[in-house]
């Protein structure tokens, strides 16, 4: 991967479904989200990306602690965010089932 090329990981969840979208911050400042249907869609700057994010629901891996975790339905140490290199690996990664509880 590009030294300069800034990767984070959001998340949205509807029930125990976890939906997953990459916010890639290129070194040009210009950023792109790669979306669950493996689409990436392009942004004039990081600001635009996170504003486009947060109206659809999604919220940064990184900013989540254990309360926000738990209001929304899991906990922390659940979370996997997809792994690996191209389309064809992330895709199936990007939308997650995680186990029902008892």
């Amino acid at each position: 991967m590009n030294e300069n090329v800034n990767d984070q990981w959001w998340l949205a969840t509807i029930g125990r479904t976890l939906i997953w979208a990459r916010l890639r911050v290129l070194e040009a400042g210009t950023a792109e989200v790669l979306d669950s249907d493996g689409i990436s869609q392009p942004y004039d700057s990081e600001d635009s990306a996170r504003a486009a994010l947060m109206d659809a629901e999604f919220v940064s891996l990184d900013g989540l602690d254990d309360d926000d975790a738990r209001n929304r339905g899991f906990a922390l140490d659940e979370l996997v965010p997809p792994s690996g290199e191209g389309l064809d690996v992330l895709r199936p990664q990007m939308v997650q089932q995680l186990p029902s509880r008892h």
